[in-house]
């Protein structure tokens, strides 16, 4: 599948509980077979020259569930962590995590940071994971960083744009993404990427994430290569 001029994709993966309901299987299984789509998707936008692939994994909302829940999505993410520091130079994949890796446990948090420096210098694609990630959180967060720039000196007033929220942002020196994907019917944002989706094409699928496939990137793409974009013009 050639991806045109589509550099960024940004995905909600939805309706992982949803999908083990339907089954009659737990929860966590839904979440493990929605990994592992994850995992077959991305090896996929690696291989046709995808630059960028952001998907949320895990909101600063979810905490709310049930604390077997959270523990399975924990386990999980600790899994992947570990099976993606093996593979990593295989699939010269970089990956990132977005959000607030502080509040996460210690081994967790240590994970991640070895997996950014293991793979920091990997040239294909990008995978950002948003964990413990909420979009207007993340602003503030540019606001302090910002805020605290201004009173040291380090810029002017004057001189704060867009450009400088951008660059104190997670995704910072990356594109926008071109198109956001969700997935099981829902049809809103969920306080991922508010600043960062303002002119990207919206695409909701009726489908519960763990029944994703490459296939549908490949129709996402030729979705958006259809559209007629204007953004402003």
């Amino acid at each position: 599948m050639e991806n045109s001029d589509i550099k960024h994709i940004a995905i909600i993966m939805d309706g992982n509980r949803r999908w083990a309901k339907q089954h009659n299987l737990e929860t966590k299984l839904g979440h493990k077979k929605g990994a592992e789509v994850l995992e077959d998707v991305a090896k996929y936008c690696n291989k046709i020259g995808l630059n960028y692939l952001t998907v949320y994994a895990f909101s600063t909302e979810n905490w709310k569930r049930t604390e077997s829940e959270v523990g399975a999505i924990m386990l999980l993410l600790k899994m992947y962590l570990d099976k993606f520091l093996k593979t990593a130079d295989l699939e010269n994949i970089k990956l990132r995590v977005l959000g607030d890796i502080d509040a996460l446990q210690n081994d967790i948090r240590e994970k991640i940071i070895k997996m950014e420096e293991r793979t920091k210098n990997n040239t294909g694609l990008t995978l950002n994971i948003a964990f413990n990630y909420g979009g207007r959180a993340e602003l503030v967060r540019a606001t302090r960083n910002i805020a605290k720039d201004v009173k040291e000196g380090k810029i002017n007033i004057q001189e704060i744009c867009e450009q400088t929220i951008s660059d104190n942002l997670y995704t910072v020196g990356e594109d926008d993404p071109d198109l956001l994907i969700r997935t099981s019917g829902e049809l809103r944002t969920s306080n991922f990427l508010p600043w960062q989706l303002t002119f990207s094409e919206f695409l909701f699928l009726d489908k519960n994430w763990p029944d994703f496939t490459t296939d549908d990137i490949d129709k996402a793409i030729m979705d958006y290569n259809s559209r007629h974009r204007r953004v402003g013009k």
